[in-house]
């Protein structure tokens, strides 16, 4: 089924079926409870009981980093999801209608863009403080822009169009013509960038944990198993390793992904592959 795909395609379908299935059996799988903490154990090696060994209070490793995953996966696909909405609702909206509403969404845009990404999102983390939901709400105040603009230009891009001036002189309404001629074709593009957003938000998720602003212990999530790896970084650098792969990985499986989408997507990809 599989076959003529992309190996990078392929592998990036296995991953990410892999972590759900990780994601789903987390309670099955994990041999220890993430959040006990058990300081006679601390800093074991990897082996045994401990596969991937103990932190500086003695949890299991391999099994923080296993809970990860859901964290991660929540907040990516959470994130995109809300960002997509928002972004695809707005860009649509100033595509569509121009005039001040276009103006007016568009500079909103710009505002937000002129800041630095990371420092808008401890601005919000700053105002509101950490947390998993103030977590997601700075990445969302930070995403939805990019998904505001695509959507903007890909509505402007159709404008004209022949079937949208025959929807409109059969008295269509705007909600329709938006739901069923517009959304369709825009659809694709979303879709692309949203799979490929998944990897950002985990990826600036983590960061923000790393700093102590995310997610808070003892909450199994890969950036904050960093942070707390950070001061063993010398003496057990694999504290810091393990979950630092797990973030890779997963970033890794979710651009491959989007990649591929793309290239699928793209009818002169599947041209220039025939000649």
């Amino acid at each position: 089924m599989l076959q003529g795909i992309d190996p990078g395609f392929r592998l990036s379908i296995f991953i990410i079926a892999a972590l759900f299935l990780l994601a789903i059996t987390a309670a099955w799988i994990a041999p220890h409870d993430p959040e006990n903490a058990q300081p006679q154990l601390r800093l074991k090696d990897p082996g045994g009981e401990y596969p991937l060994g103990t932190d500086h209070l003695g949890r299991c490793i391999f099994s923080r980093v296993v809970f990860g995953i859901r964290i991660s996966l929540f907040i990516g696909l959470v994130v995109v999801l809300l960002s997509a909405l928002i972004g695809t609702i707005l860009g649509g909206a100033a595509g569509y209608f121009g005039g001040v509403l276009d103006e007016t969404i568009m500079r909103v845009v710009d505002a937000f863009l002129s800041f630095p990404s990371i420092f808008l999102a401890l601005a919000v983390i700053g105002f509101l403080g950490s947390g998993l939901s103030n977590l997601m709400l700075s990445i969302i105040l930070v995403e939805w822009t990019g998904y505001a603009r695509l959507v903007r230009s890909e509505v402007l891009s159709l404008q004209g169009r022949e079937f949208l001036e025959a929807a409109k002189s059969l008295g269509a309404s705007d909600l329709y013509i938006m739901s069923r001629h517009i959304l369709p074709n825009i659809l694709p593009s979303v879709l692309v960038m949203a799979t490929l957003s998944v990897g950002y938000a985990i990826l600036g998720a983590a960061s923000l944990s790393f700093l102590g602003l995310g997610v808070q212990p003892p909450t199994p999530e890969w950036g904050s198993m960093m942070n707390d790896a950070r001061p063993f970084i010398r003496s057990h650098p694999l504290m810091m390793v393990f979950p630092g792969t797990a973030i890779t990985v997963t970033v890794l499986a979710f651009h491959l992904l989007g990649d591929g989408i793309r290239e699928k997507l793209n009818p002169r990809s599947e041209v220039d592959k025939q000649q």
